[in-house]
This record gives structure tokens, sequence and C-alpha cells, in this order.
């Protein structure tokens, strides 16, 4: 096991051309590339520990993957192979229930599975609506948890509406659409619009997806569709971690480039922008996506309530409960029980972490409290969560500190403490465990 030691950091300026690849763009890139007859073109593809996982899981479909200069071709097969090994989805959840969906509609048998975090997680959430429609799905817990075993046969067409807003069920269901049973569309509905990426990417491939009366609307699809020629942009998830360190860390200054700009992730932008930093959005590019450079500039952050769409930020959220910390007043989320069944319970890790290095946090069935103060060194806990541990290694921007268990952070930011070493000092500690490590022990 691994751990990172981080110092203090000081006032910093600087342009990052290097921020992750968007980890929910590549995941659909590989698997909406079985869609396709002819050879999809993906540059940039994430090469992180999940994202890869989900390019072997297309190999094993049947799939011939080809790398060259930077650029992925992916030549789908004339009939998905039924794979003799269980699909391995690492610790994605966006991977799991995708494929969900889309084998459930695909003749054969498989079975997916991930590590030990994975397959903690809920996955009735798009098993169950799935049955309904006709799909042979199982696996433990009544198809709840990993190992989920999938007959896939076509299904019956459906009007959905999910009790949730989530992109994952929502990209379950429409993928299954795609292939129902007969002429008729599918319809689904959401109490929120959440991110929006499955539609925009599936219409760039020649679905007519159209919306009516507050439903997506999914028309069966006959034909193999168009083949992907994309580029993947930075994810704005990733970026944004160092959006809150130029945003806590005084008289700094952060270039955030070609940056995936969609509405549906950058409302963390915006709340930060709320609470007081400086923050310009430059579009550079608008085809499958709105693709620019954001801009963040340090200034004193004010507390700020968060209750209206939670979808659009259930990646950023842990990140954004930092510049809470630094900020004046008590900052509060609502609305937010979704944020328990991620990589870890994260509103439990968050306020734990943040009692940790002496900040007031108070937890909620749904959410959380958090009153800013001065941040103090800690030891904190990743809980095998990436995005618990780079948020607070960002939080050791300010006041020094470690993060236990931070293997976790290769599975969607491979470089991220490369990129941290830009801004300050940064130790890798491998093999141990640090559990009452002093400030002496520096």
């Amino acid at each position: 096991m691994s751990s990172l030691r981080i110092g203090k950091a000081k006032a910093f300026s600087l342009g990052l051309s290097d921020i992750a690849s968007d980890k929910s763009i590549s995941h659909r890139c590989a698997i909406f590339s079985l869609l396709s007859d002819k050879t999809s073109v993906v540059r940039n593809y994430l090469e992180a520990e999940d994202t890869l996982c989900t390019l072997n899981i297309v190999k094993s479909l049947g799939a011939i993957l080809k790398s060259e200069d930077g650029i992925l071709y992916i030549t789908p097969p004339s009939k998905i192979i039924e794979p003799p090994l269980i699909l391995d989805c690492g610790n994605s959840g966006t991977a799991m229930r995708l494929l969900m969906g889309f084998l459930s509609s695909v003749e054969g048998f498989f079975v997916l599975h991930g590590d030990k975090y994975l397959a903690s997680r809920p996955m009735k959430r798009v098993a169950k609506p799935l049955r309904d429609i006709g799909a042979k799905i199982d696996g433990r817990k009544d198809g709840d948890l990993s190992p989920i075993c999938i007959r896939g046969s076509k299904l019956k067409p459906f009007d959905y509406k999910s009790p949730i807003s989530s992109a994952q069920v929502k990209s379950a269901l429409i993928l299954s659409a795609l292939n129902s049973q007969n002429d008729a569309p599918s319809f689904f509905s959401e109490p929120q619009i959440s991110r929006d990426h499955t539609e925009r990417m599936l219409k760039g491939m020649g679905v007519d997806i159209t919306y009516e009366n507050g439903k997506i609307v999914i028309p069966p699809t006959k034909k193999p569709l168009q083949p992907l020629d994309i580029t993947v942009p930075a994810d704005p998830s990733s970026a944004f971690f160092f959006a809150v360190a130029a945003a806590i860390v005084p008289d700094s200054k952060v270039v955030l480039k070609n940056v995936l700009l969609n509405k549906t992730r950058v409302e963390a932008y915006k709340i930060l922008q709320k609470m007081g930093t400086k923050i310009e959005f430059i579009e550079k590019d608008d085809k499958y996506e709105s693709i620019g450079d954001i801009v963040v500039e340090y200034a004193p952050l004010c507390a700020v309530e968060v209750s209206e769409n939670i979808s659009w930020l259930i990646d950023e959220l842990p990140a954004l409960s930092i510049a809470f910390a630094c900020a004046k007043g008590t900052s509060r989320v609502k609305n937010a029980k979704e944020l328990r069944v991620k990589e870890s319970d994260r509103i439990s890790a968050v306020v734990k972490n943040l009692q940790l290095c002496g900040i007031e946090a108070k937890e909620a069935d749904d959410g959380y409290d958090v009153t800013g103060g001065v941040l103090k060194e800690a030891v904190f806990n990743s809980f095998g969560d990436h995005r618990i541990a780079m948020s607070f290694a960002i939080a050791s921007l300010v006041c020094g500190g470690t993060i236990e268990d931070t293997e976790c952070i290769s599975t969607s930011f491979p470089n991220f403490t490369d990129t941290l070493k830009k801004i300050g000092k940064v130790d890798t500690i491998l093999g141990m465990r640090l559990k009452g490590f002093k400030k002496s022990a520096e």
C-alpha cells in the first residue's frame, strides 16, 4: 500500500495541459464502438486502470484494438463474442452499469465483476428496470451486487420513469433500447436531467434521440451506427482538483486547458465561482461537445448551500468540500444521498477526514454541513476512493498532510501526483501505514 505525504504550498501560477482525459467519455467511446460495423477512431483515450479494463472487455467481446501515434482504432466484431472468462470492470461502476444495459440486449452469456470496492456497490438500480423489460440478470443479493450474470436477448420497448437522476442508469436503459424487439420507441425520464454524454455521442453516431414532454425518446436502431471519430477532452472532474487548489492557496492562478465544458460537467466550477473564486470559461471547439480553457484565480471564499443539480456534482463534491472548509461561514450540501453509493460512502468519508484536520463538519442522511476554519495537518484515509484521496491531497496543500491507500488514484488520473508536484512538495511512501504520523517525523 502506498501513501502520499504533501507539504504546504506557496502561491503558484500554472497552465496545465496534461490533465487526465475525460473518464466518462473514454468509457463510452470503448463501449459505443461496438454499435458500429466500421472502425472508430479515438484520440486522447484515457489510459487509466478503469478505462483500460473497459478496453479489455471490448476486446474480449471480439473487437480488434490498434494504437498508433496516440490514436486508438477500435474495429468491432461482426457479432459479439460470448467470452469464456469473467469481464473485469476494475473499479468502474460506469463500465459495469453501461455494459449491463448493452449486453442485456445482445445474444450470449456474460459475467461482469470488478474489485472489492465495486463488488459492494448497488447494481439493482439498473438490474430491476432491465428485468422489467425482459432482461435475464442475476447476481449476489438478487442481482444487486456483482458478480453480475447476464443472459442477453432482445428486450421490450419501455416507458421508464427513474426515481433517481443518474447518467449511468439512463445510459444503460438507452443502450438496451437500441436493440428492442419491435419498431416501437422507448421512453426515459428522471427527476432532473443528468449528464448527457450518452445522448450527445449517440446522436453524433446517427441515433435519432429526441425529447418529448420531459422524456427522452429512443428509437430502435436496426442498422449499425456510424463509427466514432473523436478527440477525448480533458476531464473537468479531474481538472477541478487543481481549480480548488488555486481557490484555496492565496494569490494563486491556474489555466486548465482543453477541458470539456458541457454544462452538466462544470456545475462545480459555477459553485466555486458563486463562493467568490474568479473563473473564466473560454470555448474553443463544439463538435461532439463544447471544449475550451478554464481560468481560475484565487479570491476569499464565502459559504454556500448546494441542493440543486446534484447529479451534475456527484464527482466533484468531495473536492468542493475542501473549498467549504476554507470558506467563511457554514456551507451545506442537501439532496445528495447518491454520494453514499459511490466508490465509498462519500458523505461519511468527507466528514470524517475534515474532522481529522480540525474542521467542524456534521453528517446528515442526504448531505453534510461544513463550517470553514483553519485546516490542521492530519493523516487522511482514502477509503479506497480516488476522489477522496485526491481531494484531501489538495487540502494538504494548505495544511500539510498524508493520505493513505493512494493506489486508487490511478483508476482515473494516473499523472495526478506528477501534476501536484508542480505546486508543492509530494513524497510517495510505499508499503506501510502511517497511523500516528507526527509532524516531527518529517
